[in-house]
Order: C-alpha cells, then sequence, then structure tokens
C-alpha cells in the first residue's frame, strides 16, 4: 500500500472511530460514567491526552489489524482481530486502574472491556470496507 493510500485509510478510520467512540461517550454512556466514577471524573475533558490515544490507537489498528486484513483476510478478519486488539488496549488501562487504584468500579472495567472490544472490531471492518472500497483496481 502507498504512503499516499495509507495515510487516506489512517484519516477515513480516524474519523469512524471518533464519531463511533463519540456517540458513545457523549450520548450512551455519559451518565454512566459520571455515576460510576464520581469525583474521579474529571469535569473537563483533557483533549491532548484524549487525542494522543485516539492517534496511537488507531496506528495500532492500521499496523496489526486493518493493512494485514487488505492484504488477505478481509473484513470479517478485521471485526475479530480489531475485537481482540480493543479489548487488548482497553484491558491494559481497566486492569491496570483496578490494580493500583482505591475504589475504581469493577463495573466500569467490565463495560470498558466490552466497549473496547466492540470498538476496535466495527472500526476496523467499517475501515477494511472502506479501504477495499477506496483501492480497489
Amino acid at each position: 500500500m502507498s504512503l499516499k493510500n495509507t495515510v487516506s485509510l489512517y484519516l477515513v478510520t480516524l474519523v469512524i472511530f471518533f464519531l463511533i467512540d463519540m456517540v458513545w461517550l457523549g450520548l450512551v454512556a455519559k451518565n454512566f460514567y459520571r455515576r460510576q466514577l464520581g469525583e474521579m471524573l474529571s469535569p473537563k475533558v483533557n483533549w491532548m491526552a484524549a487525542i494522543l490515544f485516539y492517534l496511537l490507537f488507531i496506528a495500532g489498528l492500521m499496523l496489526f489489524v486493518i493493512v494485514p486484513a487488505l492484504g488477505r483476510g478481509g473484513a470479517q478478519q478485521a471485526l475479530w482481530q480489531g475485537a481482540i486488539f480493543g479489548l487488548i488496549a482497553y484491558a491494559t488501562y481497566d486492569l491496570t486502574n483496578l490494580a493500583t487504584l482505591k475504589n475504581w468500579p469493577l463495573l466500569v472495567t467490565i463495560v470498558d472491556l466490552a466497549w473496547g472490544a466492540a470498538l476496535g472490531g466495527a472500526v476496523s471492518f467499517l475501515s477494511t470496507l472502506a479501504g477495499l472500497r477506496l483501492f480497489k483496481g
């Protein structure tokens, strides 16, 4: 895959990730995190940290899931490998918090692990489909 195609697909993947995650954080789970984390939750989002996470997560999906799926496995491979990647990435954060922070809710960890798997799988699947359509021929 050319550098131009890689950058294009990275940007498409970033938009897909951001849209899905904003629906989750802004609508679906907003009150859940507020109820579960209470005073631990910052009143303001640290956008620099969030953007850095997004950029790194997307780079990981591209390197380990999406580009390989475009080369040989297709969207179904991207779905399950992306889900595994998302589960592991979110587990790193949540299980570390569960192990080291006082009063970290187990329910947040369970929900986040499920969300990480769903998000990683969905983003990888949709981005691979987009890549197959963008770069065919």
